[in-house]
Order: C-alpha cells, then sequence, then structure tokens
C-alpha cells in the first residue's frame, strides 16, 4: 500500500524566503553592516520605492504593521472620539481594532455574497440615514478582500457625496487593479499589511500606508514617531510605530518580485477554475473592471467541513478565512453598531468559505496535485 503524500500546507512563508535566499541574505547582511537599524536609509528607500510603485505623486509612510498603518491614518486625518467609521465584519479584526485604537466607534456592515466586500447599496443607505445613537460618520474603510477590489466605483461616489475620507484597507491586495489603477490609489490613504504571508510580505511584522497627499503622509510620519518633526520634541501626540531597516531591505527585495508572483497566483488560478469546471463547486468571481491578485483563492459550500476533510485525506491543506465574524466575537458581540442588513450574509460566508492553497512558490506538480484532487470532489 502507497505511504499517503504529505500535507501540501495551505500557506508556506519560508519558500518565499528560499526562493529569493541569496537576496535576501545579501540585503540583510548590508542592512546589518550599516550599523542603523531605525527609520535609516533602507527605510527611506523602500518607502520611495513602493510610492513609486504604486503610481505618480503617492507618498508612502512605513510602520510597525497593518493595524497601526489604520490607525496612524485615522489619527493623520483627525478622525477619533466622537467620530464613527463604516467597514465591514467579514474581515481581519485588525480593521475594527485599529477604528478604536484610534477612539472611533466602528459601524460594520454585510458584504456583497460573490466578492466578500462591502456592500455597496448597503453603504449608501447608512450614509444617507445614519442609525441614531452613534457619533457623525467621518470615514469609510472598504476592505479589498482576498486579492480583489471592493466595489470602488459605487463605494467611492458614495462617500463624495456624504463628504467622508475614503480609507483603503489593502492588507490583502498589493498589486491589484480597479479600471487599471492599482488600489490603494483612490482614497484619502491606504494601509498594507506586510505579515509575512502577504503578497508583499517581510520576514516579521510590518506595515506601509500610502497617499497622494504629501502634507498628510508628512503629518502620519511625525505622528509615528512620537509626533517628532524634531528628535526628541513632540510636536503633536503620537505613538511608536517604525518598520525596522532589516525588513524594509528585506520588503525592497521582495518588492522587485511583485508583480512577478502575483501573476504566478493568477496562474494558479486559472488552473484551479479549470480543475472545477462542471463539478459542484464555483470558482471566485471576478469583476469585470478588477483584476484579482488572489492573495487567496476562495471557495464555498454549506458542506464546507467534509469537503476540508475530504482535501485533507488527499493531502491538500485548507485554511478559513473568517471563521468568527468580528460582530459575532467575544470581545466585540453585543457592543459594535451593525448596519440595517445586521450582517446576515457575513454570518452565512463564515459558515461556508474556505481557502485552497495560494501561494508563487508552489511547482506546477503541486499546482496539479491540488487540481486532481479538485477534480474527484
Amino acid at each position: 500500500m502507497n505511504a499517503p503524500l504529505p500535507l501540501l500546507p495551505f500557506a508556506d512563508p519560508g519558500a518565499g524566503y528560499r526562493a529569493l535566499q541569496g537576496e535576501i541574505d545579501a540585503a540583510v547582511a548590508r542592512a546589518l553592516a550599516s550599523g542603523w537599524y531605525i527609520l535609516g536609509r533602507e527605510g527611506e528607500a523602500f518607502e520611495a520605492e513602493f510610492a513609486a510603485w504604486l503610481g505618480e505623486g503617492q507618498h508612502a509612510v512605513g510602520c510597525a504593521n497593518g493595524t497601526d498603518a489604520l490607525m496612524l491614518i485615522l489619527r493623520g486625518l483627525g478622525i477619533g472620539p466622537g467620530s464613527t467609521v463604516v467597514t465591514v465584519s467579514h474581515t481581519a479584526v485588525a480593521t475594527v481594532a485599529a477604528i478604536e485604537m484610534a477612539g472611533a466607534t466602528p459601524l460594520l456592515l454585510d458584504i456583497e455574497p460573490g466578492t466578500y466586500t462591502m456592500d455597496p447599496a448597503e453603504l449608501e443607505a447608512v450614509l444617507a440615514a445614519p442609525p441614531p445613537g452613534l457619533p457623525p460618520i467621518r470615514a469609510v474603510i472598504p476592505v479589498h478582500l482576498y486579492g480583489q477590489a471592493a466595489d470602488l466605483g459605487r463605494i467611492a461616489a458614495a462617500c463624495a457625496r456624504a463628504g467622508v475620507a475614503l480609507i483603503e484597507d489593502c492588507a490583502q491586495c498589493h498589486g491589484a487593479l480597479w479600471r487599471g489603477r492599482k488600489l490603494g490609489t483612490f482614497g484619502a490613504a491606504a494601509a498594507f499589511s506586510l505579515y509575512p504571508t502577504k503578497n508583499l510580505g517581510a520576514l516579521g511584522d510590518g506595515g506601509v500606508l500610502a497617499s497622494a497627499d504629501a502634507a498628510l503622509a508628512a503629518r502620519i510620519g511625525a505622528i509615528r514617531q512620537y509626533g517628532w518633526r524634531q528628535r526628541y520634541v513632540s510636536d503633536m501626540v503620537g505613538v511608536n510605530s517604525r518598520l525596522d531597516e532589516i525588513q524594509a531591505a528585506i520588503l525592497r527585495v521582495k518588492l522587485r518580485h511583485l508583480d512577478a508572483q502575483n501573476a504566478r497566483r493568477r496562474a494558479i488560478a486559472a488552473a484551479y477554475d479549470a480543475a472545477l469546471a462542471g463539478g459542484g463547486l464555483t470558482p471566485p468571481l471576478r469583476r469585470p473592471e478588477a483584476e484579482h491578485v488572489f492573495h487567496l483563492y476562495v471557495l464555498r459550500h454549506p458542506g464546507r467541513e467534509a469537503i476540508m476533510a475530504r482535501l485533507k485525506a488527499l493531502g491538500i491543506g485548507t485554511g478559513i478565512h473568517y471563521p468568527v465574524p468580528v460582530h459575532a466575537q467575544p470581545a466585540y458581540a453585543g457592543r459594535v453598531a451593525l448596519g440595517p442588513a445586521a450582517c446576515a450574509e457575513t454570518e452565512r460566508a463564515a459558515r461556508e468559505v474556505f481557502s485552497l492553497p495560494m501561494y508563487p512558490e508552489l511547482t506546477d506538480a503541486k499546482v496539479e496535485r491540488v487540481c486532481a484532487a479538485l477534480r474527484g470532489l
């Protein structure tokens, strides 16, 4: 009897390091030899290169993590106590944690069933008639989930009509496009997580935010280090949220390869699509006006657990993003405000979604292993 194949992991951050080990090791050695380890030349270079990669006129500010990136944007815009910020419940808890870290009040909306991103119709409704008992709505944070854009056409228009700030949560969409333009360039500012499993991931924690508003970026750059514009003198109340030089050096290497790695993710997704053709599972929906970068390849089925168990028996690892909506988690249940849809679709999705292995280092042979398992479902 043949021994079972080892489990193909759902994620493998180490593979990303091994694929670029020579370049990364050289970058780390350069940073170590510099003798400067916080807010030095590597960080400045990464900020400049990331801003240029996003597009002309952008300014980038590195920070400790993606949660802080969102919080710093809110702080930089003066959005805190006495303000409501609208986002979704189907997201990493970091999105909501950042709103509360800034002192603002979150209002959680439902998602579209096909894309898992903010329902623009519900957003339009709450901006036109805000729920009673909440502070004024000052900002909206759509989450570009799984590697694909939220409906920026309707969301941006609704924010403009209401006079509220649009802040993009780009933690999962590095390099994705909306109508030919990179996500992260449409709102007042955008926050990117650089967690190791992201499309652009450090080998530790990290975050970066971007804005076309140079004054806002400069203000946030001061807030991230105690509010200093002059060393040891705080012009405003700040925090300590800095991207270290070693991670910045690593990210400079990985940024050079990001577009090619996103193309590999799309090729893997196309192979999965073909394997699912004619079966009982439907490939992820793509918006026609967007370009997906497949941070995750997400399927859904009411019998999720049985399908995941069958895939595991065939040596295929899976994941769930996210099993418990933010509004249903013990820290938030019963105390965060919900939109009129009461996150009903969010709760359905949380019971049904699961993700297949998706990272650019998957070999063709490993992709075929996943495809063979999918064809057998």
